[in-house]
């Protein structure tokens, strides 16, 4: 993904937090008490996948990123994050629905049964052939072109989302009432600075 997109998806994310239906990534400004913004649903109801597409891509998006003993997608809301932008941004709407079309039938035809209706272990052999080069197998190049488009966007979602941006111990996330000073004060490169103004 170019450095363009993922800038113009950053600023998506930032412009959604104001959004009602966007839900968890409204954090900045949680240590102001009786912030407007703090009253949001307590069940989330997405703009544009169905009941069903959406279970899928949580589910989808928990396979790509699992809470192995630390948040993964589900805990960051990965999953609003995906249907608010596949919302906002039309060349994205047909690819998504398309993809999860095409990984139910894909499962029908390989267990009969729906992606979301398999246990753990064939939902991962799945993904399997579609993430890695060596596992790929003829006629499946629809799913891997979505599979790679939704650990996209769900890497996306996580790194800009709260628990995302704690695991990467963000600053920005931290509240001074002052600024801190420098940690390395006893540092000899330090001595030929002037002293502090403020």
């Amino acid at each position: 993904m170019e450095r363009r997109e993922v800038l113009r998806v950053m600023a998506l994310a930032a412009s959604a937090s104001q959004f009602p239906g966007f839900r968890r990534w409204v954090f900045a400004c949680d240590h102001l008490a009786g912030d407007a913004r703090q009253s949001r649903p307590a069940q989330y109801t997405p703009q544009f996948f169905n009941t069903h597409e959406y279970a899928a891509l949580d589910r989808l998006a928990e396979l790509v990123l699992p809470s192995d003993g630390s948040p993964g997608a589900k805990e960051a809301g990965v999953s609003e994050f995906i249907n608010f932008i596949v919302w906002s941004d039309s060349s994205l709407q047909y690819r998504f629905r398309y993809g999860l079309a095409w990984l139910d039938a894909h499962a029908s035809n390989s267990h009969g049964k729906l992606f979301l209706d398999l246990g753990a272990d064939q939902q991962t052999g799945i993904l399997e052939h579609l993430a890695y080069k060596d596992r790929y197998r003829p006629g499946e190049e629809d799913g891997r072109a979505f599979f790679s488009l939704a650990r996209q966007y769900t890497l996306m979602g996580f790194y800009t989302s709260k628990v995302g941006l704690e695991q990467l111990d963000f600053p920005g996330l931290k509240f001074y009432s002052e600024s801190p000073g420098c940690p390395h004060e006893d540092d000899p490169e330090h001595l030929h600075l002037p002293s502090p103004r403020y």
